[in-house]
């Protein structure tokens, strides 16, 4: 139990704010880190659903639920994942060759392509939160895509071959149980795709079926133009699959 405890302990000190107690990061400690990386997922969930609840129960502005609603999981992931989807955007946007596009994903600068992202990607998130939020069954769905999120996320970081060997996220790899791992995590997506189709099945069916295609997508982008994934291209996969989900639960919800 104290060894699992650590690994709890490292993986919400990696992926996000939330105060840990110390634990050393050793490769015992990481080995079944990516099983606990979903529930921070759990965490943003619960608070979306509480501010949406608030908010709708005492008939705030739609503007500033949703905006408390996006910022929920910057504050509780410190943007980690957002980062990764802007370098991500600036390597993508360079069509450089492989080798540069590695090297832009390292660079801490923003370029002209990451600001654009970020302008479109929080329009987006506040389009979708404003079109759902009142909507508890759409809601409770999208929880659930935030620990669906990061399940996928988790699966390719230890299936996916990685595009550098000295990366934090072949580091984290070579240290995890990838085959225990991989199996804990498709067992969380079954369970989440189940989930969210008993709690409204048609904004279950949509967000399953795009949570997929973007998973697929990110696969083929990662060994197409980096050849491999890096933790910015699974943070890029994260915000895309959540952003994606909120899109189309959104639209659904205009017809459901």
């Amino acid at each position: 139990m104290k060894k699992l405890w650590n690994n709890f302990k490292v993986a919400f000190a990696m992926f996000s704010k939330i105060p840990m107690p110390m634990a050393d990061w050793n490769k015992e400690n990481m080995k079944y880190m990516f099983c606990f990386f979903p529930m921070i997922g759990i965490v943003i969930g619960a608070l979306s659903i509480l501010a949406a609840w608030i908010g709708t129960r005492f008939s705030f502005h739609p503007l500033f639920v949703t905006v408390i609603m996006i910022l929920i999981s910057i504050f509780v992931t410190g943007g980690i994942h957002v980062d990764g989807l802007l370098d991500t955007s600036d390597a993508m946007s360079s069509w450089q060759e492989r080798s540069r596009r590695l090297e832009i994903l390292k660079d801490s600068n923003a370029g002209a392509f990451a600001v654009i992202t970020a302008g479109v990607y929080f329009l987006l998130w506040i389009g979708s939160y404003i079109q759902m939020y009142k909507n508890l069954k759409a809601v409770c769905v999208m929880a659930l895509v935030f620990i669906l999120s990061r399940s996928l996320s988790g699966i390719g970081v230890v299936s996916i071959p990685k595009a550098r060997t000295d990366g934090t996220v072949a580091e984290f790899s070579r240290n995890s149980a990838e085959k225990r791992v991989r199996i804990i995590l498709i067992g969380y997506v079954i369970v989440l795709y189940c989930g969210m189709i008993y709690i409204q099945p048609v904004y279950g069916v949509c967000a399953s079926v795009c949570s997929i295609l973007v998973y697929f997508y990110y696969k083929h982008m990662a060994m197409k133009y980096f050849g491999g994934t890096t933790g910015d291209l699974a943070g890029f996969f994260l915000c895309l699959c959540e952003l994606g989900c909120a899109c189309v639960i959104s639209i659904a919800n205009v017809f459901c």
